[in-house]
């Protein structure tokens, strides 16, 4: 008995010629890729962004790297990319918003904290942190990537990834309130 060949695999596949390869890597992550996007920009937008994130997928391929059987992080990545193209090309009167928060300094957490169906407490002490280190927080806490893949979804290496999560443990630890949310669920997803 065969397994199901794995993301790593089905892309392979596709550039070698299989169109329906890669529409199954579509389908293995659509869901998940689908409610990162809502949970930063909204349902109806995320759905317009969807497509676009498909379509810049399916046009980089080649460039994935295939030691990584789960394309997730890279998929997550390429989502988060377009993002940020969808925050700059906001007309100037809109705040642009950029999750890496390269552009002037712009923090896109106002923006997106409007969406998050979380306790006040815990949009409070996400609030603390700067915009990496809640990047990391939420791809491992709502997307349930691993510290590292974390990392790898926005372009920073896994140390680097480790050492957001861990100052933004020190400062959650630290948020009013955040104490006891840590020490119930104190057992955060890391790669090795």
């Amino acid at each position: 008995m065969t397994s199901d060949p794995n993301d790593a695999e089905l892309i392979a596949r596709s550039l070698d010629g299989d169109e329906d390869a890669f529409v199954e890597v579509v389908r293995n992550h659509e869901a998940a890729v689908g409610a990162y996007l809502a949970r930063r920009v909204g349902r109806e937008q995320a759905e317009d962004l969807l497509g676009e994130v498909w379509v810049a997928a399916l046009a980089s391929r080649a460039a994935y790297d295939r030691a990584f059987p789960d394309a997730r992080p890279w998929l997550i990545g390429v989502a988060h990319n377009m993002l940020r193209r969808h925050w700059r090309s906001r007309r100037p009167e809109q705040p642009r918003a950029d999750v890496a928060g390269t552009a002037s300094g712009w923090d896109p957490w106002a923006a997106v904290d409007d969406r998050v169906d979380a306790e006040p407490v815990l949009r409070r002490a996400l609030a603390l942190l700067g915009p990496q280190q809640r990047e990391i927080v939420t791809l491992v806490a709502w997307e349930d990537l691993t510290v590292a893949d974390a990392g790898r979804a926005i372009g920073i290496p896994p140390g680097t990834a480790r050492r957001h999560m861990h100052e933004a443990r020190m400062v959650l630890r630290n948020a009013p309130g955040m104490a006891a949310l840590l020490n119930d669920h104190d057992t955060v997803k890391e790669a090795h």
